[in-house]
């Protein structure tokens, strides 16, 4: 190589490999601080897209969890609040079969009437309180505002995308009118002939034209229920004070109520049943986020994650290339001075 003055080459060499190796310690050390092989996208442009997207999937994956861990609780808390209208439920059956039996007298009956208009009152009250998160879980009617649900019942988002495979639908059926309204209007029973007998015709008999009931989730309702439950009927209504005496059919109605306590049970039964099954899809979603999750969580690592024993070797090269370097480039500086001693 020809000697020069002007232009030192060896100097200009060391110093790009300096440079080189400065850089390559830079990074190695950013990676090491930060534990990303990742922090820019001029690192790899591609990988930097790909992260991007898996940490969005993943963040949303933790979203769906805590969505599908909601409905469960929801669910949790419609399953135990129809049990405790069970309870009441088959407590007023029980004293429909007492009274049922014809060897109580007026007295006994007016007690068992109380009891049962005690806890028809309570299947109401529970069932209109009965909410989760603002959400009525036991009051949905067609002709009913403010529940919260609609009329195809709830969505639970438990995936990441915006269709049916990413939502478990919780039917309205779930949510329907519990109160002794919802139960009980409406429900016939077959008599021993066969034919129909309607809870309406029940409740005329035990109103007896002295009560009017315009609807049974009232006062007149819940006593006059009582009343049918019970064999009885209402002999007199004085400011808002009811009077009963037994009825004189000799099918008394309490035995006809045991059939449409038995419906109304039954209907409580299948909500429950439904309730059931929706809580194994959401535990089944649950199970399939944390896979997916977990597998997404991996796949990330591997693409963005420091591998520290390997870039602790590129951090030891670098960090000696560039020591070397440095010598190097202070004796290359030096190369020049020899021309001195040809002149």
């Amino acid at each position: 190589m020809t000697l020069t003055i002007n232009t030192n080459i060896a100097s200009i060499i060391a110093e790009r490999n300096l440079n080189n190796a400065t850089n390559s310690l830079n990074k190695s050390l950013e990676r090491l601080s930060t534990g990303y092989t990742i922090n820019h996208a001029s690192d790899n442009a591609a990988g930097y897209s790909i992260s991007d997207m898996w940490t969005t999937q993943i963040s949303s994956l933790d979203m769906a969890a805590d969505n599908a861990s909601m409905g469960n609780d929801l669910l949790t808390t419609a399953e135990q609040t129809y049990g405790l209208l069970t309870e009441h439920l088959q407590r007023i059956r029980d004293l429909a079969v007492q009274a049922a039996n014809g060897t109580f007298g007026s007295t006994s009956l007016k007690a068992i009437q109380s009891e049962i208009k005690a806890r028809l009152e309570e299947v109401s009250r529970i069932s209109a309180n009965a909410e989760y998160n603002g959400i009525k879980l036991m009051s949905y009617a067609s002709d009913v505002k403010g529940t919260g649900i609609t009329q195809n019942g709830i969505d639970l988002q438990v995936g990441l995308y915006a269709n049916n495979d990413s939502t478990i639908n919780l039917g309205v059926d779930l949510f329907k009118n519990a109160s002794v309204s919802g139960l009980l209007h409406g429900l016939k029973v077959k008599k021993e002939d066969g034919s129909d007998f309607e809870i309406s015709s029940m409740v005329t008999d035990a109103a007896n034209s002295k009560a009017t009931v315009s609807k049974y989730n009232s006062e007149a309702g819940y006593q006059v229920l009582a009343a049918a439950c019970s064999g009885l009927k209402v002999s007199d209504v004085t400011d808002g004070v009811y009077s009963f005496e037994i009825q004189e059919k000799a099918d008394r109605s309490a035995k006809y109520m045991i059939g449409f306590i038995d419906k109304a049970i039954d209907d409580i039964s299948k909500r429950v049943t439904m309730i059931g099954a929706a809580q194994n899809r959401v535990a089944s979603a649950l199970s399939a986020i944390d896979v997916q999750s977990q597998n997404l969580t991996s796949s990330l690592s591997t693409l963005r994650d420091t591998d520290v024993a390997n870039e602790s070797s590129k951090y030891i090269q670098a960090q000696i290339l560039q020591q070397a370097s440095a010598t190097l480039l202070s004796t290359a500086n030096q190369t020049p001075s020899i021309a001195l001693n040809l002149i």
